[in-house]
């Protein structure tokens, strides 16, 4: 009889290992699918812009590559916003950064208690003023922080990209980066290209206010004073015709990159000259709040595509429709 027990003791614990083979849900398995989901923000609006709630799950439609999709999530109630602020420090906005810093604290205070916010600035680095949280005073202090070094660079783009990939990885629900900044860029690691695939995984809308200025680098050129010393001044001579031309390409370049970022997460590009902004804001943070959020599961077959085209239909005559164009295949690689 004892000599029997070990044997009996082997089959049930093959039997065990057996029965958890079966083809239930591990949590793994529910992991996975979970990734899975392509979540689209929705901004519904009529044709004068404003807001229209009260739509249902059914009145939306989504379309991948033409064919459409079964809604498989949908979120219409008011949910905490997950903002980052982009602050631009780099040598280009000195005369602005004031505005810049202004527009900055003037949003914060439309922020509720439940939303939380992160300060990051960028110049030759990307910095962290103040990582995500609901503390105004923590915020303010961080905006307050931003300075101009003495290092020249604006690397744009891996701020953007390391607050996609990085800080904003993880987060779920109503997420957007705000960008602050003249829009260009000098010594980014990431390149143009990486950043807008990187930005085509993620449902995090991009909205970019743009600030005007000058040439690139120092806004305060030295000159001679009246006993041979130099001094900053505080405005330069006006720029010839052939600088002036290549200042204007520059800022057009700066602004079509930037609209571009916009563009392709469904956020909005606003232009300033005199940093007066307070309303623009009052509009990010509307969009966000009525924001809708649909959510579908793909093919399991996609031929191997990276690139999906994505068309959002509203059964509503008479509206205006901003979400996502497009999305990928999130890489492996990070």
């Amino acid at each position: 009889m004892y000599r029997r027990l070990p044997v009996l003791l082997c089959i049930a614990l093959l039997a065990g290992i057996f029965c958890t083979s079966t083809p239930s849900q591990t949590p793994d398995d529910a992991i996975r699918i979970e990734t899975r989901l392509v979540s689209v923000p929705v901004i519904v609006s009529d044709r004068n812009g404003r807001y229209i709630p009260g739509l249902a799950q059914n009145d939306f439609s989504v379309f991948q590559d033409g064919v459409e999709q079964r809604v498989e999530f949908f979120a219409a109630t008011e949910e905490p916003l997950t903002i980052a602020l982009l602050i631009d420090t780099s040598h280009s906005t000195r005369d602005v950064l004031d505005d810049i810093k202004d527009s900055a604290k003037s949003f914060i205070k439309l922020l509720k208690p439940a939303d939380r916010a992160m300060i990051v600035t960028f110049d030759n680095e990307t910095h962290i003023l103040c990582p995500l949280t609901s503390d105004q005073e923590a915020l303010k202090q961080g905006i307050k922080d931003a300075f101009i070094p003495p290092i020249a660079g604006t690397k744009l783009r891996d701020a953007v990209y390391q607050t996609i990939n990085r800080s904003f990885a993880d987060i779920k629900g109503r997420k957007a980066i705000i960008v602050l900044t003249d829009g260009k860029d000098f010594g980014s690691r990431v390149p143009r290209n990486q950043l807008l695939y990187k930005l085509q995984e993620s449902d995090t809308l991009v909205y970019t206010v743009y600030f005007e200025t000058g040439p690139r680098g120092p806004q305060r050129p030295f000159r001679m004073g009246r006993n041979g010393g130099i001094f900053g001044g505080r405005f330069p001579p006006p720029p010839n015709p052939r600088q002036r031309e290549r200042v204007e390409q520059q800022n057009e370049m700066a602004q079509e990159f930037l609209e571009s970022l916009s563009d392709l997460t469904a956020g909005r590009f606003y232009a300033t000259k005199n940093g007066k902004i307070k309303k623009t804001f009052a509009t990010i943070v509307d969009e966000l709040r009525f924001q809708y959020r649909i959510g579908f599961y793909p093919p399991e077959d996609d031929g191997g595509q990276a690139l999906h085209e994505l068309k959002v239909k509203v059964a509503r005559p008479d509206v205006a429709i901003r979400a996502r164009e497009s999305y990928r295949t999130q890489s492996k690689a990070r």
